[in-house]
């Protein structure tokens, strides 16, 4: 009889069509416990105990929230807008799983919203995009759970994680918006919710174990990670990572703006040979920034420390110069650090900000002072080393999206990186990241790094048309698809929109955007410099005045991307693109919303935004 021949095994065709019944027939709930049921089968074959695994597996004869722990299904949900919830959500399914229990990860881009009603036991782990909204690849699930289709959960049980940014007023507000709903709809928590600022590994590593030891069954034994039942991705071969980078050596560093530039904007090219790094266009390369010697001198000098005091980070004695330097976080006046010092100085101004009604004139304080200035207005005399730690928070890698394509530029990662520099209480300031890759990144240097994967910006199949939207440094993605395309002989259409300040100074990459233009690579090219002309001129007034073939090319399937601003770029954009499908569409606005919230379900409206 004819074999239907799998990777390591072979099922006649009776057999598959037994199988293929049996798989269509199966509710989501079936669907994931027969999966993990198989899974535990070919453990146990291997070790010569399949009849046990049979006995312990056995379907439940009851179900909802008093099953038995053995036959509970757990899902691992996440939204990501860097990547630190799904690597955390793989951790728990991994450490889950390792514990007996059935588990799967689940990225909230890809739920399928209609098995919410099904889920028995929910960890939901998602961090906050801007002032309280959610990751942008995340809306529609969060549009589903907020609204009046979601249905009510009372066999549910759940616990939510969530990392944000306590320099942001609504501190990770997306994770408490997931929370607050699913009681709303009836649902029990397993725990409370724990809130994660930027140093969250401590914090979320003890809560990924507490959940896993109030889920794991007693009875059950432990089923290898390898047998386990998950949706993950293949862990990085890579050796570098987050908390070990690589040491990149700068191979070029450049100012890409022109004689009259009212911005700096930098070309810069890092080497990663015998890293065994490797990212693809649309990945971010994670840079690890050392603070301004400048701020740390001026800091110590104001405090009357010495760089040289010893102090213990994590177990480990460094001198305070190094803290400051390359461990704490001493520019965003967090918080933390403005309850820190206000205990300490016992201002009555500070003391006055931390009442629940002074929200809005923290926020304000927070933004207007930086940790130096709040020194440098309220002494403590006499503070030591360590009493001044106690109150930073651990200085976070910084994200830039990468400009090269390997395809291109092997062993290396491209940056497009505009230097943040101001003035504030007369005082010259500079962005931590951008200042130290701007003017501490000389030719002989080396920088520490690791890649990001950003899944939701990858480039479709090589036939796909795609228009690219990006202003300023949000090029940056676009420079590594069109080297890519070219690489590789993609036929697929490609339309940049790309909008600066001025043409003479700012248009970044002009040659090769130009040579890309003579050679087919690149098929259209609209361009809005908003200060060579007045009314000033943004890339969202170059889509409305090209709006007939921006829709053509929705309908015929093209992929829309936007880089940049979130704060006005994005919205601004999005709001061009709704007013051209209405216009172009025949649709009204609330049917154009929809349009481009399918578009987005689909992953054929993509953001990379900050």
């Amino acid at each position: 009889m004819t074999k239907l021949e799998f990777p390591g095994s072979a099922l006649t065709t009776d057999q598959w069509m037994q199988v293929s019944q049996l798989a269509t027939s199966l509710s989501h709930e079936q669907a994931i416990w027969i999966s993990g049921y198989f899974a535990g089968l070919s453990h146990r074959a291997r070790t010569g105990d399949a009849a046990a695994e049979v006995a312990e597996l056995a379907p439940p004869s009851q179900s909802g929230p008093t099953a038995t722990f053995a036959t509970r299904l757990l899902t691992v949900l996440f939204a990501s807008e860097t990547g630190n919830c799904k690597a955390l959500a793989k951790a728990l399914v991994d450490k889950a799983t390792a514990k007996g229990i059935q588990a799967r990860l689940a990225d909230m881009a890809d739920y399928k919203t209609r098995g919410l009603k099904d889920e028995q036991d929910l960890l939901v782990i998602t961090s906050t995009h801007g002032e309280g909204d959610a990751p942008q690849t995340a809306v529609g699930f969060f549009e589903f759970l907020e609204s009046r289709k979601a249905p009510k959960l009372p066999q549910l049980r759940y616990a939510v994680l969530a990392l944000g940014d306590s320099t942001y007023e609504k501190y990770c507000e997306a994770g408490k918006r997931v929370d607050r709903r699913l009681e709303e709809l009836g649902a029990q928590r397993l725990a409370d919710r724990v809130d994660c600022d930027v140093d969250y590994e401590d914090a979320a590593d003890a809560w990924i174990a507490s959940a896993v030891a109030n889920l794991a069954p007693a009875a059950q034994a432990p089923v290898s990670a390898s047998a386990a039942t998950t949706w993950s991705d293949a862990p990085s071969s890579a050796a570098f990572d987050k908390k070990h980078p690589f040491q990149a050596a700068v191979i070029d560093n450049i100012v890409l703006t022109g004689r009259g530039s009212s911005k700096e904007t930098r070309h810069i090219e890092l080497s990663l040979a015998d890293s065994g790094l490797t990212y693809q266009p649309g990945d971010a390369l994670g840079v690890v920034p050392r603070n301004d010697p400048a701020l740390v001198e001026a800091t110590l000098e104001k405090l009357s420390l010495s760089a040289d005091a010893p102090v213990t980070v994590k177990q480990e004695t460094i001198s305070l110069g190094e803290a400051l330097s390359g461990t704490f976080e001493i520019t965003a006046l967090t918080p933390r650090f403005l309850d820190h010092w206000a205990d300490i100085t016992g201002s009555d101004e500070l003391q006055a900000l931390r009442a629940p009604d002074q929200k809005e004139a923290r926020a304000a304080f927070q933004h207007n002072h930086h940790i130096f200035d709040v020194v440098n207005r309220f002494p403590a005399p006499g503070i030591d080393a360590a009493q001044f730690i106690a109150g930073l928070r651990p200085l976070q890698p910084r994200l830039y999206s990468i400009a090269s394509s390997l395809a291109a530029a092997p062993d290396e990662a491209h940056l497009t990186v505009s230097a943040v520099r101001y003035m504030l209480h007369d005082v010259p300031r500079t962005g931590v990241a951008s200042g130290y890759l701007a003017a501490r990144t000389e030719a002989d240097a080396t920088v520490p790094v690791y890649i990001q994967s950003n899944d939701h910006f990858h480039l479709p199949d090589d036939d796909v048309p795609i228009l690219m939207i990006g202003a300023g440094t949000g090029v940056a993605p676009y420079r590594a698809f069109m080297q890519e395309r070219e690489a590789r002989g993609a036929s697929g259409r490609s339309w940049l929109f790309f909008g600066e300040r001025n043409f003479r100074s700012d248009f970044l990459y002009q040659v090769e955007w130009q040579d890309l233009i003579k050679n087919g690579v690149l098929s259209r090219l609209d361009l809005a410099f908003s200060r060579d002309a007045a009314p000033k001129t943004y890339v969202q007034d170059r889509l409305r005045r090209q709006g007939r073939d921006v829709y053509a090319w929705l309908e015929e399937g093209a992929y829309l991307y936007v880089c940049g601003d979130s704060a006005h770029m994005a919205p601004d954009v999005h709001a061009a693109l709704t007013d051209i499908v209405a216009e172009h569409g025949g649709l009204d606005r609330d049917e154009a919303g929809a349009y481009l919230s399918a578009l987005q379900r689909d992953r054929r409206y993509r953001l990379d935004v900050y």
